[in-house]
C-alpha cells in the first residue's frame, strides 16, 4: 500500500480500504487496499482479473460489496459530484446512431450541465487534444477504429475531470495516433490529474506509468513502481543483460563469483545474461572484474526489470502461495 505524505490533502486520492466487489458469488476484487495519487497508474492482468471491476467502481458505476472507497474524498453514494470529476473511456463503442464527433462530445457537455457558449468551447479543446479536429463534422459511424477511440477519449476529457479511468485506450491506434495520446496522457498527468488506464501492450504500460497495480484473480498481487517491485522480489533471481565484446570469456570469469547464480551467452552472440540473488554485490564485484582482467563493457542493465517479467513472477509466487 502507498503511504501518502503528511503534505498530501486528504482529498486528492484515491483510497480503497478493504474493497471487495462481488457477483452474486462471482468474485470480482477481492479485500482491495491502497492509495492511488495524482500521476499515471497501469493496471496490469490478464482478463478476468480484476482490472474493469476496479475502474468502474473508481468511476462510480459499481459500488463495494464490503470496504470503503473515496475518491478525491467523494464516495460512491455522491453520484453528481463524483461524476464531475470522473471521466471514463470504455473498451468498447456505444456511440448514439447519426452523431458527429463534435455533437457527441458537445451532448455530453451539455448533460453535465454547461451552457451553450462554454460546451461548445470545451468540445473544440477536448477534440483538438486528440487531434481529430478536420473529422469533427464527419459522422462517427464513418469513422476508423482508431478514430472511434480518439473521440471517446475526447467525450471523456472534455469536462476537464481531475480523474481519467481509461480502459485499453491505446487499443485500435496507429504508431503515429499512439504517439500522439501518450504525450497527452503525460501532459494530463503533468497538468496534476489522475489517469488509470489498463493495456494489455505491457512495454507501454512500463513506459507511461508512474506506478503499476499487477492484479490476478480478483485480488493486487503488488502495486507500486515497476523497479520497487521488482527490488522486493527476493527469491527470483535478477537478470542482468551485459552486451561486451568477449562474452565467453566474460562468463567463464563470472561462474566463480558467488553472487553469480547462473551465466550463459546471449542467443545474439553479442553479450551474456546473468542471473544473480544479489545485484548490488554483483555490480560492484563486476567493476572489481573489469579493472582485474581489462574486458571491455558496452552496456550492463537490468534483463526483467519490465512490467511483463515482474508480472510474471508475481502471479507465479501468488499461485505458490495458494
Amino acid at each position: 500500500m502507498n503511504v501518502a505524505s503528511p503534505s498530501v490533502n486528504p482529498n486528492d486520492r484515491i483510497v480503497f480500504e478493504n474493497v471487495s466487489r462481488f457477483y452474486g458469488e462471482v468474485l470480482g476484487v477481492n479485500r482491495v487496499t491502497m492509495t492511488l495519487e495524482p500521476g499515471i497508474t497501469g493496471l496490469v492482468g490478464p482478463n478476468g482479473s480484476g482490472k474493469t471491476t476496479l475502474m468502474n467502481l473508481v468511476t462510480g458505476l459499481l459500488r463495494p460489496t464490503r470496504g470503503h472507497l473515496t475518491i478525491l474524498g467523494l464516495t460512491p453514494d455522491q453520484p453528481e459530484a463524483l461524476f464531475s470529476q470522473v471521466g471514463y473511456c470504455s473498451q468498447f463503442d456505444s456511440f448514439p446512431k447519426g452523431m458527429t464527433g463534435y455533437q457527441l462530445v458537445y451532448s455530453f457537455l451539455r448533460v453535465h450541465g454547461f451552457a451553450h457558449a462554454q460546451a461548445e468551447a470545451m468540445t473544440w479543446r477536448a477534440i483538438r487534444r486528440v487531434n481529430l479536429e478536420p473529422a469533427a463534422h464527419r459522422k462517427v459511424a464513418a469513422y476508423s477504429k482508431g478514430m472511434r477511440q480518439r473521440i471517446r477519449l475526447a467525450q471523456a476529457i472534455s469536462h476537464e475531470p481531475r480523474v481519467m479511468v481509461l480502459d485499453e485506450p491505446l487499443n485500435g491506434l496507429d504508431p503515429m495516433a499512439r504517439a500522439e495520446v501518450t504525450e497527452l496522457f503525460k501532459e494530463l498527468r503533468d497538468e496534476g490529474r489522475f489517469v488509470i488506464l489498463s493495456s494489455h501492450i505491457l512495454h507501454e504500460v512500463d513506459v507511461l506509468s508512474d506506478q503499476v497495480v499487477f492484479l490476478n484473480s480478483g485480488y493486487v498481487v503488488a502495486e507500486g513502481e515497476v523497479s520497487g517491485v521488482r527490488s522486493e522480489i527476493h527469491a527470483q533471481p535478477m537478470k542482468v543483460l551485459i552486451r561486451c565484446q568477449k562474452p565467453t570469456a566474460l562468463a567463464a570469469r563470472l561462474f566463480d563469483e558467488e553472487q553469480v547464480v547462473a551465466a550463459e551467452v546471449h542467443k545474439d552472440g553479442g553479450g551474456l545474461l546473468v542471473s544473480t540473488r544479489d545485484a548490488d554485490r554483483f555490480y560492484l564485484r563486476l567493476n572489481e572484474v573489469v579493472a582485474e582482467d581489462g574486458f571491455a563493457l558496452d552496456t550492463v542493465m537490468p534483463a526483467d526489470a519490465d512490467v511483463q517479467a515482474v508480472y510474471g513472477y508475481l502471479i507465479g509466487q501468488e499461485g505458490e502461495a495458494r
